[in-house]
């Protein structure tokens, strides 16, 4: 799939548009970039990668969790918004790239409702990569930290998604073609209780969606927010999963979830709380 993406995207190092040849991206500088026989790049800006995103358990955990369908309707959400967002466009060819994309779930779902479309998983942690290239026959997966610049070129894309990812505001805007939108999909403080009562487990504010909001002013214009809540009745394994795929992975023990989670009835009712939010690409930039 990378040599149908690769005029999308650009060398970190001189920022100017890569080639492809056998195994390799290249620039007109020389700048060299090894494709990983698992079909994903590396385009990390220097001096390099610098932290190595979520750990294969957490992606293992994840792609269970997502393949059980427990977020399905986030994923229709998502697809409904961003087939919303684009109206007639989506009858041509373009680009959508999502940050943090993880295992590729939430795009591919989205390039299956989008024929001819093409996507960029972007993504800082390899075992996400391996996985997001394999997701969909369209998907280019890209490792990148999305916190800083993007490997892409300017204007290139027409939609980007940012689903319990990071992002970069001006980064985002100037990879976007004019008038185009931009899904973020975030938790809200209720998200996964009772699992979010463990001990470790990483509190979201209340405010954490006017906040992202707020964050990504002087570069988009908000179109609209809907909140999405539902019930799961996921197993122990399928709740354990759903503690070991996100954040607080790195502030708990295994063990000790496995502990909590045994005096818990089965299957539980976990309870899905977020907010998404599509926002327009500013004019004004």
């Amino acid at each position: 799939m990378l040599d149908t993406v690769v005029h999308l995207l650009r060398c970190p190092v001189c920022h100017g548009p890569l080639c492809g040849g056998e195994g390799v991206l290249y620039c007109g500088l020389g700048h060299s970039h090894d494709v990983a026989r698992q079909g994903y790049v590396s385009l990390f800006a220097p001096p390099g990668r610098v932290h190595t995103g979520d750990s294969a358990r957490m992606i293992a955990a994840r792609e269970r969790f997502l393949g059980s369908g427990f977020y399905d309707p986030i994923a229709e959400a998502v697809v409904s918004e961003a087939l919303g967002a684009l109206g007639l466009r989506r009858g041509r060819e373009g680009c959508v790239v999502d940050l943090g994309a993880g295992t590729g779930y939430y795009l591919a779902r989205l390039l299956e409702a989008l024929p001819g479309w093409r996507g960029l998983a972007l993504d800082a942690s390899a075992a996400a990569l391996r996985r997001a290239a394999r997701a969909n026959p369209r998907i280019g997966a890209v490792g990148c930290d999305v916190w800083r610049e993007l490997p892409v070129a300017d204007g290139a894309v027409a939609l980007v998604l940012d689903i319990f990812a990071p992002r970069n505001a001006a980064e985002i805007s100037r990879i976007l073609e004019p008038d185009s939108v931009l899904i973020v999909v975030t938790a809200r403080k209720d998200h996964l209780r009772p699992l979010s009562l463990l001990p470790g487990m990483l509190s979201v504010e209340e405010d954490r969606p006017d906040q992202i909001e707020a964050s990504l002013s002087k570069s988009f214009d908000p179109l609209r927010r809907r909140s999405l809540d539902f019930y799961i009745h996921p197993g122990r394994e399928s709740a354990l999963d759903a503690v070991m795929m996100g954040p607080s992975a790195r502030h708990v023990e295994e063990e000790e979830v496995r502990r909590h989670l045994g005096s818990m009835p089965e299957p539980l009712k976990v309870e899905v709380s977020v907010e998404i939010m599509t926002l327009r690409r500013a004019e004004a930039l």
